[in-house]
C-alpha cells in the first residue's frame, strides 16, 4: 500500500499560488516573442499547473516539478523566448483564474469539451482516457463500470474526470443499480491517499497517473481507457494563442513533440495543431 509521506511528496505541499521559475537562461540575442502587453508578467510565459499527476506532472522528492506537461510548457516559453513561470495551484481555480488574468496558459491537462472551448482558446494536443484505480489485490473485484455501483469512489473535484465519474453513476442508477458515493478532493494526491487510507473503494484519475502508480506497486489499475477525450492547453489571448499554435507545429516539424509524446507513451497528434472551437 502507498506509503502517506510519498503522495503527499507528490502533492508537494500544494499551497494554493506557489510560483515555479526554473529555467535555463535565455540566449543574450532572443528576444520576446510576444507583447508584454499580451501576457500577465512581461518576458515570463505564466502557467498554471496541478502537479499531483506523475507522469504528466508531479514534484520530485527535491521540490522539483517534473513531467510531460511541464517540459513541453517549457519547450513552448524557450520558442517563444520567455521564461517559463510556473504557478501550482487546485484544479477548481485555473479557469476562474485565467479569466481574472493570473496566467497566460492552463497547463495541467484540461480536457477539451464544448463549454470550455467557447470560454477559452483552447488548443488539443494529446488524447488521454481515464483510469480506475484499486488496492493492491483488488478486493472489491471490480473489473468493469458498474462494479463501481454503490462503492466509495474518490476523484479531484471539478474536473473532467469528476464529470465522467457523475454521468456514470447516472447512467448506472437508470439501469437499476445502487448509486456510487461520490467523495471529490481538491487533488488527485488527496484522492489515492484516501484510496491509501481505505476511505474509498477506488480513485478515478487519468491513464497515465494510474498507470505509474500500478507500475509502483501502490495500486492496481481495474479499469483504463474510459471515456478517450482530446486534452488541451487553454489562453485567453488570442496572440498568444496563436503563437503557441505556431510553435506547436514547428516542433511536429522538427520531430521533438513526437519524440516527447513517445517518451510517456502518448499518442501524438498526426494532423497540424490549431485553436479548436466549441463547434470544430
Amino acid at each position: 500500500m502507498i506509503r502517506t509521506h510519498a503522495i503527499l511528496a507528490l502533492a508537494g505541499g500544494l499551497a494554493s499560488g506557489l510560483v515555479f521559475s526554473m529555467a535555463p537562461a535565455l540566449a543574450a540575442d532572443c528576444q520576446p516573442k510576444i507583447p508584454a502587453a499580451d501576457l500577465v508578467l512581461a518576458g515570463k510565459l505564466t502557467m498554471s499547473t496541478n502537479p499531483t499527476l506523475p507522469p504528466m506532472q508531479y514534484v520530485d522528492s527535491a521540490g522539483k516539478l517534473k513531467g510531460m506537461r511541464i517540459t513541453l510548457g517549457r519547450a513552448i516559453a524557450k520558442r517563444l523566448c520567455l521564461q517559463p513561470n510556473y504557478i501550482r495551484i487546485e484544479f477548481s481555480a485555473m479557469i476562474p483564474g485565467l479569466q481574472a488574468g493570473r496566467w497566460d496558459i492552463i497547463n495541467t491537462g484540461i480536457f477539451w469539451n464544448p463549454e470550455r472551448a467557447a470560454m477559452m482558446k483552447m488548443v488539443p494536443y494529446e488524447s488521454q482516457a481515464i483510469s480506475v484505480s484499486v488496492q493492491k489485490g483488488n478486493p472489491e473485484k471490480i473489473t468493469k463500470p458498474e462494479d463501481l455501483a454503490g462503492k466509495t469512489v474518490g476523484v479531484e473535484i471539478g474536473g473532467f474526470e469528476e464529470d465522467k465519474l457523475r454521468a456514470l453513476d447516472k447512467k448506472l442508477q437508470g439501469e437499476g443499480l445502487k448509486a456510487i458515493d461520490i467523495r471529490t478532493f481538491d487533488n488527485f494526491a488527496l484522492a489515492y491517499q484516501a484510496l491509501s487510507a481505505g476511505q474509498t473503494d477506488a480513485t478515478v484519475s487519468i491513464d497515465p497517473t494510474a498507470a505509474e502508480y500500478a507500475k509502483r506497486g501502490d495500486f492496481d489499475r481495474a479499469l483504463s481507457g474510459l471515456f478517450p477525450t482530446p486534452v488541451a492547453l487553454a489562453m485567453k489571448n488570442e496572440t498568444l494563442a496563436t503563437a503557441v499554435v505556431g510553435v506547436l507545429n514547428d516542433m511536429m516539424k522538427d520531430g521533438s513533440y513526437q519524440k516527447l509524446m513517445a517518451q510517456y507513451g502518448l499518442l501524438a497528434n498526426t494532423k497540424p495543431f490549431a485553436l479548436r472551437g466549441p463547434k470544430v
